[in-house]
């Protein structure tokens, strides 16, 4: 399986960046998909997840009302559309699938498959 994120750079605070992430090897739309993130020392965090088929959403408080997770089954990706970012949104974002979704679930343990990451660098 791989997980192939993308659209990562430096942008101005207040600024927008989508990222996106492209599976392969598997059925997409047979898993849930999740960005979590981690800036340098610091723990890695959930941002954002949404679900197969009759996609719910679900995000960190953190990004709620700014960031955007959405997904297209025909292209086997994923996005985050991330608009109003902050210089504490920089650091490296990963793409996730997973079989499972639970709405509020914040464990990274044992998720399927994980992506490479995508930095992203919000300058202020």
């Amino acid at each position: 399986v791989q997980l192939q994120a993308s659209g990562g750079g430096l942008v101005q605070a207040g600024g927008s960046l989508r990222v996106s992430c492209v599976m392969s090897g598997r059925t997409f739309s047979d898993y849930a998909m999740y960005w979590w993130r981690q800036a340098p020392g610091k723990e890695r965090e959930f941002v954002a997840a949404i679900g197969w088929s009759a996609p719910s959403q679900d995000y960190a408080d953190s990004v709620k009302g700014r960031f955007t997770i959405s997904r297209d089954d025909a292209k086997n990706t994923v996005y985050l559309e991330m608009n109003s970012l902050k210089p504490e949104d920089t650091a490296v974002y990963y793409c996730v699938a997973d079989s499972r979704f639970e709405y509020g679930a914040r464990s990274d343990d044992g998720m399927d498959y994980w992506g490479k990451g995508t930095q992203v660098t919000v300058s202020s």
